[in-house]
Protein backbone atom coordinates (compact mmCIF):
# COMPACT_ATOMS: atom_id res chain seq x y z
CA UNK A 1 0.00 0.00 0.00
CA UNK A 2 1.32 3.18 -0.95
CA UNK A 3 1.73 5.88 1.36
CA UNK A 4 -0.06 8.33 2.09
CA UNK A 5 0.03 12.14 2.86
CA UNK A 6 -3.06 14.22 4.02
CA UNK A 7 -3.42 17.75 4.64
CA UNK A 8 -4.97 17.33 8.77
CA UNK A 9 -5.45 21.34 10.22
CA UNK A 10 -2.94 22.76 7.97
CA UNK A 11 -0.18 20.30 8.52
CA UNK A 12 1.25 17.74 6.73
CA UNK A 13 1.19 14.06 8.44
CA UNK A 14 1.90 9.96 6.87
CA UNK A 15 -2.14 8.34 7.23
CA UNK A 16 -3.38 5.36 7.21
CA UNK A 17 -6.04 5.61 3.52
CA UNK A 18 -8.60 3.22 4.39
CA UNK A 19 -9.08 2.67 1.12
CA UNK A 20 -8.15 -0.17 -1.29
CA UNK A 21 -7.43 0.70 -5.13
CA UNK A 22 -9.25 -1.71 -7.39
CA UNK A 23 -8.99 -2.84 -11.35
CA UNK A 24 -11.70 -2.94 -13.14
CA UNK A 25 -11.83 -6.93 -12.87
CA UNK A 26 -11.19 -7.36 -9.25
CA UNK A 27 -13.90 -8.49 -6.82
CA UNK A 28 -15.13 -5.64 -4.23
CA UNK A 29 -13.61 -6.51 -0.43
CA UNK A 30 -16.69 -6.17 2.20
CA UNK A 31 -14.65 -4.69 4.57
CA UNK A 32 -12.55 -1.82 3.21
CA UNK A 33 -13.57 1.66 1.13
CA UNK A 34 -12.80 1.31 -2.18
CA UNK A 35 -11.20 3.43 -5.16
CA UNK A 36 -12.47 2.51 -8.38
CA UNK A 37 -12.32 3.60 -11.80
CA UNK A 38 -14.81 6.14 -13.16
CA UNK A 39 -16.37 3.37 -15.36
CA UNK A 40 -16.81 0.76 -12.89
CA UNK A 41 -18.41 3.60 -10.50
CA UNK A 42 -21.10 4.36 -13.28
CA UNK A 43 -21.93 0.18 -13.17
CA UNK A 44 -21.42 -0.32 -9.12
CA UNK A 45 -21.36 2.69 -7.45
CA UNK A 46 -24.86 3.15 -7.10
CA UNK A 47 -25.29 -0.28 -5.17
CA UNK A 48 -22.47 0.45 -2.93
CA UNK A 49 -23.78 3.68 -1.90
CA UNK A 50 -26.76 2.70 -1.40
CA UNK A 51 -25.52 0.22 1.22
CA UNK A 52 -23.13 3.48 2.70
CA UNK A 53 -19.85 1.83 1.44
CA UNK A 54 -17.12 4.73 1.62
CA UNK A 55 -16.20 5.01 -2.32
CA UNK A 56 -13.86 6.39 -3.64
CA UNK A 57 -13.20 6.98 -7.85
CA UNK A 58 -10.24 7.52 -9.84
CA UNK A 59 -10.44 9.66 -12.51
CA UNK A 60 -8.15 9.37 -15.59
CA UNK A 61 -6.67 12.28 -17.25
CA UNK A 62 -9.18 12.14 -20.22
CA UNK A 63 -12.25 11.47 -18.40
CA UNK A 64 -14.55 14.08 -17.09
CA UNK A 65 -15.46 14.97 -13.85
CA UNK A 66 -18.97 16.36 -15.04
CA UNK A 67 -19.90 12.66 -15.12
CA UNK A 68 -20.03 12.66 -11.53
CA UNK A 69 -21.29 15.78 -10.52
CA UNK A 70 -25.01 13.87 -9.62
CA UNK A 71 -22.54 11.16 -7.27
CA UNK A 72 -20.32 14.05 -5.46
CA UNK A 73 -22.04 14.65 -2.19
CA UNK A 74 -21.91 10.82 -1.89
CA UNK A 75 -18.13 9.68 -2.45
CA UNK A 76 -15.96 9.71 -0.33
CA UNK A 77 -13.00 10.84 -2.21
CA UNK A 78 -12.09 11.65 -5.82
CA UNK A 79 -8.66 10.65 -6.97
CA UNK A 80 -7.23 12.67 -9.80
CA UNK A 81 -4.71 10.55 -11.58
CA UNK A 82 -0.92 11.64 -12.98
CA UNK A 83 -0.05 8.93 -15.42
CA UNK A 84 3.01 10.96 -15.91
CA UNK A 85 4.27 14.03 -13.99
CA UNK A 86 4.45 16.07 -16.79
CA UNK A 87 0.59 15.67 -17.42
CA UNK A 88 -1.30 18.28 -15.81
CA UNK A 89 -4.88 17.20 -16.53
CA UNK A 90 -5.79 16.10 -12.83
CA UNK A 91 -4.70 20.01 -11.56
CA UNK A 92 -7.84 21.24 -13.48
CA UNK A 93 -9.73 18.25 -12.51
CA UNK A 94 -9.26 19.36 -9.07
CA UNK A 95 -9.67 22.88 -9.47
CA UNK A 96 -12.97 22.07 -11.12
CA UNK A 97 -14.41 19.92 -8.15
CA UNK A 98 -13.47 23.08 -5.34
CA UNK A 99 -14.12 26.03 -7.37
CA UNK A 100 -17.34 24.71 -9.60
CA UNK A 101 -18.67 22.20 -7.71
CA UNK A 102 -18.01 22.84 -4.15
CA UNK A 103 -16.42 19.33 -3.56
CA UNK A 104 -15.64 19.49 0.33
CA UNK A 105 -14.39 15.53 0.64
CA UNK A 106 -10.93 14.63 0.16
CA UNK A 107 -9.57 14.88 -3.44
CA UNK A 108 -6.28 12.32 -3.43
CA UNK A 109 -3.43 12.88 -6.03
CA UNK A 110 -2.54 9.27 -7.14
CA UNK A 111 0.03 8.34 -9.92
CA UNK A 112 3.25 9.64 -10.60
CA UNK A 113 2.81 12.44 -7.72
CA UNK A 114 5.78 14.16 -7.08
CA UNK A 115 7.00 16.34 -4.34
CA UNK A 116 7.98 19.17 -6.85
CA UNK A 117 4.36 19.46 -7.60
CA UNK A 118 3.24 19.99 -3.93
CA UNK A 119 2.45 23.55 -3.97
CA UNK A 120 0.50 23.42 -7.44
CA UNK A 121 -1.56 20.33 -5.89
CA UNK A 122 -2.10 22.04 -2.74
CA UNK A 123 -3.50 25.56 -4.67
CA UNK A 124 -5.46 23.55 -7.14
CA UNK A 125 -7.52 21.64 -3.89
CA UNK A 126 -5.61 18.71 -3.16
CA UNK A 127 -5.68 17.83 0.14
CA UNK A 128 -4.22 14.05 0.33
CA UNK A 129 -0.93 12.63 -1.59
CA UNK A 130 0.61 9.06 -2.99
CA UNK A 131 3.98 10.47 -3.44
CA UNK A 132 5.99 8.25 -6.02
CA UNK A 133 9.36 9.49 -5.09
CA UNK A 134 8.81 8.24 -1.45
CA UNK A 135 8.35 11.98 0.34
CA UNK A 136 8.30 12.11 4.22
CA UNK A 137 5.35 14.38 5.19
CA UNK A 138 8.15 16.70 6.43
CA UNK A 139 9.39 17.33 2.85
CA UNK A 140 5.75 16.95 1.07
CA UNK A 141 4.86 20.05 3.92
CA UNK A 142 7.97 22.46 2.92
CA UNK A 143 7.79 21.60 -0.87
CA UNK A 144 4.15 22.44 0.04
CA UNK A 145 4.72 25.78 1.77
CA UNK A 146 7.58 26.96 -0.45
CA UNK A 147 6.32 30.63 -1.36
CA UNK A 148 4.90 32.61 1.77
CA UNK A 149 2.98 34.99 -0.47
CA UNK A 150 0.58 33.70 -3.29
CA UNK A 151 -0.77 36.39 -6.11
CA UNK A 152 -4.03 35.45 -6.53
CA UNK A 153 -7.23 33.71 -5.42
CA UNK A 154 -7.08 29.54 -5.93
CA UNK A 155 -8.99 26.79 -4.58
CA UNK A 156 -6.68 26.80 -1.57
CA UNK A 157 -8.54 30.13 -0.01
CA UNK A 158 -4.90 31.60 0.66
CA UNK A 159 -5.13 35.48 1.09
CA UNK A 160 -3.59 37.39 -1.80
CA UNK A 161 -0.34 39.13 -1.58
CA UNK A 162 -2.73 42.57 -2.91
CA UNK A 163 -4.97 42.07 -0.51
CA UNK A 164 -2.92 40.99 2.99
CA UNK A 165 -0.44 43.88 2.10
CA UNK A 166 -2.93 46.69 1.30
CA UNK A 167 -2.91 49.73 3.49
CA UNK A 168 -6.33 50.97 3.10
CA UNK A 169 -9.62 48.85 2.12
CA UNK A 170 -9.96 47.67 -1.59
CA UNK A 171 -13.92 47.51 -1.83
CA UNK A 172 -14.30 50.81 -2.85
CA UNK A 173 -13.77 53.69 0.32
CA UNK A 174 -13.83 57.29 -0.53
CA UNK A 175 -10.43 59.00 -1.66
CA UNK A 176 -8.74 61.06 1.13
CA UNK A 177 -10.44 58.25 3.71
CA UNK A 178 -7.85 55.72 2.98
CA UNK A 179 -9.95 54.11 0.48
CA UNK A 180 -9.67 53.79 -3.60
CA UNK A 181 -11.74 56.60 -5.03
CA UNK A 182 -15.16 54.63 -6.83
Amino acid sequence: MPTLIRIEDGQCVEAESGFIHLADDEAIPTQSGVILSLARVQTDGAALLDDGRAVGVRIEPAERVEDLAYDLPRLALIAPAFPKFRDGRAYSTAALLRERYGYRGEIRAVGDVLREQAYEMVRCGFDAFEPADGSTPEQWAHAAHIFRHVYQAAADDREPAFRERAPFPLDGGRAGEGGVQA
